[in-house]
């Protein structure tokens, strides 16, 4: 091989060799540049999560407070029943459209309605309240679900609960009720973004429920696990939503608890535990108790999980259960007056009765012991359907009302004496 061609080849090998190191630099600093963009891209798009999270927040927010002044109404408006659709075994959702055909109010997922029903039977109207049960993203209609209530299984001499009678028996698509604005102080905060355990039992699921469809609905973005209580299948309400917001949303963990289940259950594997939802099985299951617990159900269950939550270590402002019903309200009673402690005299000035009032019930229930009839709705200071005019005298409440009473009256299912008193009831 002649020095000419030897030349030649290392001319080639040296340029050879000068390329591709001027190419391994440029692939270095253009895999540099890739893996930048990508890291770029990924802060991108979790800057765009966190703004889709504060916007979705934004949104509930500002509906919530433009409710104040969009569709919310004073007094009793007209509902026309578009569809009613058999939820479970004796639980019927109602679907309710203005019958004005003007925009709903906003609400707050948990909250309640409440209805002023006219029965044949009955001179006055029979005040009820019911939780909605739905998405308050969903701006088309209001939908409750209503259970039929028969006579307690102790006392079957008891007449039927008439006020869920009259919607399963009586009430059909197309009829008009006469409903209040929503209200309630038991609900889902969007803004606060905590991770929350929502807790139901029985036909208690219908504010969680609503809740869980929130939350689904506004990408709440922290764990959300859902514990719902029956006996068996049957009795399982808005089962297949249910299941659709769990597949939709990897936040959201389902668990189903049913205690009598039937062989039909077993087979289909239609639930996690044979067994009641309580805090041994949270033990279990959840990684802390480091949540806020949402609870409604059966007074016995929620005033049981309530006090398991609290030797559990969760802080009492973390666990909220629904203002329905005399087992809230026993819940967060403050300073009891033990009964005999003190006697004052109680005047029902339109019933013409005078009693002596020798402590332990509210005013609403030593009403009613004494055959003095006043108008109620959710017993819990929440709907004012008790507000009764103060003659003369003074009050004190079991714990702050929802809604502050005017002044001169008082909420009677909230109240009790602290002197001699004139109701104009």
């Amino acid at each position: 091989m002649s020095g000419e061609l030897i030349s030649s080849y290392l001319v080639q090998g040296a340029c050879a060799l000068l390329v591709f190191g001027v190419g391994a630099h440029v692939l270095a600093v253009v895999w540099r540049a890739r893996m930048d963009i990508s890291a770029s891209r990924a802060e991108h798009r979790i800057r765009l999560r966190t703004l889709e999270e504060a916007l979705a927040t934004a949104t509930a927010r500002r509906d919530t407070e433009r409710g104040v002044v969009d569709g919310s109404w004073s007094g009793t408006r007209k509902f026309r029943i578009a569809r009613k659709s058999t939820e479970a075994l004796d639980i019927c959702s109602f679907y309710l459209i203005p019958h004005d055909g003007k925009a709903l109010a906003p609400f707050s997922p948990g909250q309640f309605l409440t209805f002023s029903l006219r029965l044949p039977d009955r001179a006055q109207p029979l005040i009820r309240c019911y939780s909605l049960s739905d998405s308050p993203f969903e701006r088309q209609h209001y939908r409750v679900s209503i259970k039929r209530l028969g006579p307690p299984p102790q006392q079957p001499d008891l007449p039927l609960g008439l006020s869920s009678n009259h919607f399963h028996n009586n009430l059909k698509e197309g009829d008009i009720v006469d409903v209040k604005a929503p209200g309630g102080s038991f609900y889902l905060d969007l803004e606060q973004r905590r991770p929350v355990v929502l807790i139901a039992g029985g036909v208690g699921v219908t504010p969680i429920f609503s809740m869980l469809k929130a939350a689904c609905a506004a990408d709440y973005g922290q764990e959300v696990w859902f514990f719902y209580g029956v006996r068996c299948g049957a009795e399982h309400a808005f089962h297949e939503e249910m299941e659709e917001c769990e597949a939709q949303h990897s936040n959201v963990k389902l668990r189903y608890c049913y205690n009598k289940p039937s062989d039909e259950d077993r087979t289909s594997n239609a639930y996690h535990f044979d067994e009641n939802v309580s805090v041994e099985l949270f033990k279990r299951i959840l990684p802390s108790s480091n949540y806020v617990f949402y609870i409604c159900g059966p007074p016995p269950m929620m005033a049981g999980v309530s006090e398991d939550l609290l030797a559990w270590g969760v802080p009492e402002e973390d666990i909220r259960t629904e203002a329905f019903g005399p087992a809230s309200v026993k819940k967060t009673e403050t300073s009891p007056r033990p009964a005999g402690s003190e006697e004052f005299t109680i005047q029902f000035a339109r019933s013409g009765k005078s009693l002596g009032w020798t402590g332990g019930e509210n005013l609403l229930e030593f009403a009613e012991k004494n055959g003095v009839v006043m108008d109620f709705g959710c017993r819990a200071g929440s709907c004012g359907t008790c507000l009764t005019a103060i003659k003369s005298g003074s009050v004190e409440y079991l714990r702050k009302p929802d809604t502050q009473p005017e002044v001169g009256s008082c909420l009677a299912c909230m109240a009790r004496p602290t002197s001699d008193l004139v109701l104009d009831a």
